[in-house]
């Protein structure tokens, strides 16, 4: 029986876990990756967006030699940080869902129902509170479209070598699609962004933008904007102009789609948390983060919803002090406002 169960060991899990050794909780972490399963699976050149003192967890200091962390440089820094902590987690256990239960015998407040976590491998665990940490790199955006499980088409991408001298259309225009895009044209690949909007997101790296607008006005990287793909064939994809309807077609050795990531409803919705049906935001409570179902709280990107621009690890990683705080009857910490990025 552990005071606290935390689904997820990316950085806000950690954090969780961090805050809930140093109140004296028994917790246990699981995992259905490896530690910090998203981070590794970021492309492998990727820098992070937040400077590097706005990603740390347990107020240890995160020192590199820049200003802004890369990805295998957070793979290190999770990973001693967790070491440090001696954190308790069981990696590769994936969670298909949790029920409560009433306690009995020697259980605890007979007043106070406990949760039972399920996972695939079939092995349960026990708890008093359960944090969700799930993040939302599991799910990517679908396009809804013919084609688009085929073997040459991907919603995650890695490192741009495997596209060298190959037409690669790019299904987006936010951080992951700009930055894949610039990669791609350097590791001479023939790239075409794809994009409902008519110009890149507002959200994109400020210091991507110049870089990649460039490369547009000397025909390095082509865009097609206010433009849809309707299907994806070996070979090329299919596309509709969303202003004047004309359709056309575009050679496509591979397929990118990076549209983005949204929570895993469906495992938020085993665990008996309520859903705004449009946005997908979980029912919580704004201060302590504790959801309809009492006992369980959602920690991290796992709250956003269809809104995941809005949270992140700078501010995600902060929910753990207001959760710890709560499920401990101790004054709960203001948590900083969600905002969003410039």
């Amino acid at each position: 029986m552990y005071d606290v169960i935390i689904i997820g060991g990316g950085p806000c899990g950690l954090a969780a876990g961090i805050e809930a050794s140093k109140a004296g909780l028994s917790h246990l972490i699981l995992e259905k990756g490896s530690l910090t399963e998203s981070i590794r699976r970021y492309p492998k050149m990727m820098r992070f967006f937040s400077t590097a003192e706005n990603i740390e967890i347990g107020g240890i200091p995160f020192p590199i030699a820049g200003v802004k962390a890369n990805r295998n440089e957070a793979l290190q820094y999770y990973r001693k940080v967790a070491g440090y902590f001696n954190l308790n987690f069981k990696l590769f256990t994936e969670v298909n869902h949790v029920t409560r239960y009433a306690p009995t015998g020697d259980e605890g407040d007979q007043n106070e129902e406990l949760f039972t976590v399920f996972t695939t491998n079939g092995q349960t665990y026990q708890s008093r509170k359960v944090i969700l940490a799930t993040g939302y790199f599991d799910k990517p955006r679908s396009l809804q479209i013919p084609g688009e499980d085929l073997p040459h088409v991907t919603h995650y991408y890695d490192e741009p070598f495997q596209y060298s001298y190959t037409n690669v259309v790019i299904v987006g225009a936010s951080n992951s699609a700009v930055e894949a895009a610039l990669e791609l044209y350097r590791a001479d690949a023939h790239v075409t962004i794809v994009h409902r909007a008519d110009d890149f997101r507002k959200t994109v790296k400020y210091w991507l933008v110049p870089d990649v607008k460039n490369r547009v006005k000397e025909g390095k990287i082509n865009t097609r904007f206010s433009t849809c793909v309707t299907r994806i064939e070996p070979g090329k994809v299919c596309l509709t102009n969303l202003q004047t309807g004309e359709e056309n077609e575009l050679p496509a050795d591979f397929v990118l789609i990076l549209t983005g990531y949204i929570p895993d409803a469906e495992l938020l919705k085993e665990c008996g948390v309520e859903l705004n049906p449009e946005t997908q935001v979980p029912v919580y409570d704004k201060e302590t983060f504790e959801t309809n179902v009492p006992g369980l709280y959602v920690c991290g990107t796992v709250m956003a919803g269809i809104y995941t621009e809005k949270v992140f690890i700078e501010n995600g990683r902060e929910h753990a002090k207001a959760i710890i705080d709560h499920l401990t009857g101790k004054p709960v910490r203001k948590v900083a406002e969600l905002i969003e990025r410039i």
